[in-house]
């Protein structure tokens, strides 16, 4: 049965006064669970006739959510409570998904009917193959990731009504379940080989590995270690809080565009360098350290303030102190390593020995430079053989949960409306329009 998320009914703890010269206007205040409190300015216009100006809502609440909490000065991240480092370590990916999107852990039986649920709906319709047909083998495969899940509307429209909680139920299921299907598609048909089927015996992160690796030609075995790393990869990704790509799913599902076209919002927003690519970043920079060597060069180049030189992968924009999810990355990163053995791979190499340096140099630590998950995880995926390309689709596949969760709990939170952001206008007063032979 569908879930109905809880919204909360705000009561003012205390009011804060806004004084426009004679004029004063009070504006409630309320306070989450967690975090910093908020003050309510939506009757701010209408009292004062002026708005806010927050560029990149730096300083703004855009909505009350119960899934996700992040405290960057002290390195917490919990979904729904619990916090990413103990869902990591004992929980799967799957497990999480369920957590994210019903508000609580599940028992058994409920575990069970929502892995089947999930597993029933990893294939896609097989007209969608074509669709592939129509880009270029060499397109970037988040391109070809925006065009497919985009589409997947026209394949499934009987469950895009957003107000039936059964059909918001069957789309999330079938995002999250077709997902991994369509990014392992993309990769095949970039490399020129046959696509795979999902198989209903295997679990999330294993189907993903043998979609992706697995030829008709051989029988494939998948790795436990691996899987396991991929799992929990997407766990730690699954949600990030209002992100820039879930905004703009929020943003677009406000709305009330379809499901199909929200994510597909989502998937445009994560490609961008400055959010999801930075794991492709990281992979980028050791190729221009380019030998174990160099590294103190570029050391030097990164602590100069006067070069534009950047490490990538270390530091983040929200978590001031350790990234939670770093190091229990960090521990798979070494796992994965110890299993494959590798010990001639000049990026790796250089990728270790940036670790040893950030961990025990004292400039890093007294900023707080210290690896983060993308460090890591573009590490997990060179090692398991993924092209730097697919870095970012894997996030989105691992994102997707969280984008479906916070998609379904806007949907129900009955003070929802259209985001419609406002704006400093500082053009051209209005101004007369003047014929063209008129003009000079």
């Amino acid at each position: 049965m569908p879930t109905k998320t809880v919204i909360k009914e705000l009561k003012p703890s205390r009011t804060v006064k806004l004084v426009d010269g004679s004029k004063t206007t009070e504006f409630p205040v309320y306070d989450g669970t967690l975090g910093p409190s908020v003050v309510d300015v939506r009757s701010l216009y209408k009292d004062s006739g002026i708005f806010t100006y927050d560029p990149g809502y730096m300083s703004t609440g855009s909505c009350q959510s119960g899934i996700t909490y992040i405290d960057g000065e002290k390195g917490v991240l919990l979904h729904r409570g619990y916090p990413i480092d103990q869902l990591a370590e004992n929980s799967s990916f799957l497990e999480v998904a369920y957590l994210l999107l019903n508000g609580d852990l599940p028992s058994t039986a409920q575990m069970r009917e929502f892995d089947t649920a999930i597993t029933r709906h990893t294939m896609v319709h097989e007209q969608i193959q074509l669709l592939y047909r129509g880009f270029r083998r060499d397109s970037h495969p988040m391109a070809v990731m925006i065009g497919v899940v985009g589409a997947l509307a026209a394949f499934y429209h009987e469950d895009t009504n957003i107000k039936n909680a059964t059909h918001r139920m069957i789309a999330s299921h079938r995002l999250i379940a077709k997902m991994p299907t369509i990014a392992a598609m993309a990769y095949k048909y970039s490399i020129g080989q046959p696509f795979i089927y999902p198989r209903n015996d295997l679990g999330y992160a294993e189907n993903f590995l043998h979609m992706a690796f697995a030829v008709p030609c051989e029988e494939y075995k998948s790795n436990p270690i691996h899987a396991r790393a991929i799992d929990r990869l997407l766990i730690l990704h699954a949600d990030h809080e209002q992100n820039a790509s879930t905004s703009t799913v929020r943003l677009a599902g406000s709305s009330g565009a379809n499901p199909y076209a929200c994510i597909a919002a989502g998937i445009a927003t994560l490609w961008g360098p400055a959010h999801g690519g930075a794991n492709e970043a990281v992979l980028k920079m050791l190729k221009e350290i380019g030998d174990k060597n160099r590294i103190p060069e570029f050391i030097k180049r990164a602590k100069d303030k006067d070069d534009n030189f950047k490490l990538m992968g270390f530091g983040h924009r929200v978590y001031k102190n350790f990234d939670p999810r770093a190091h229990v990355m960090r521990e798979t990163c070494h796992e994965v390593l110890a299993d494959l053995g590798i010990k001639d791979e000049p990026l790796l190499e250089i990728a270790m020995e940036l670790e040893r340096i950030a961990l025990e140099d004292e400039y890093f630590h007294k900023r707080k430079l210290y690896p983060n998950v993308d460090f890591y995880s573009g590490i997990i995926l060179k090692a398991l053989g993924f092209p730097t390309k697919l870095f970012t689709v894997l996030f989105a596949v691992a994102r997707t949960v969280g984008w479906v969760a916070q998609w379904k709990e806007m949907i129900e939170d009955p003070e929802q409306k259209i985001g419609r952001p406002r704006q400093l206008y500082t053009g051209s007063p209005e101004r007369a329009y003047v014929p063209l032979d008129k003009r000079g």
